[in-house]
């Protein structure tokens, strides 16, 4: 992915509020699942990790990322984008 469609990525998650949220069970299996479902049906979604998280916004997201086959757009704080291409969608 290049810089400027990274951008444009970036520029268009702006304007989302986050769909799901990690707690004090981390990532689990049927989170991953439903990660999985959000990216098919949208391609460009938004996740905050809660204070209670094992897991940091980075880890998470380079986790979700790495097993859904999506890409890591952004992590600012506790949120951070993903993004799948779904090629039904265009």
């Amino acid at each position: 992915m290049t810089g400027k469609e990274r951008a444009a990525l970036r520029k268009e998650a702006n304007k989302l509020t986050a769909i799901q949220q990690i707690g004090h069970s981390g990532i689990g299996e049927e989170f991953v699942k439903n990660t999985d479902a959000a990216l098919t049906a949208r391609e460009l979604v938004k996740m905050k990790v809660l204070e209670t998280s094992p897991v940091d916004a980075r880890e998470a997201a380079d986790t979700l990322a790495s097993e859904l086959g999506a890409e890591v757009i952004q992590v600012i704080g506790r949120c951070f984008v993903l993004y799948r291409f779904n090629p039904d969608k265009h």
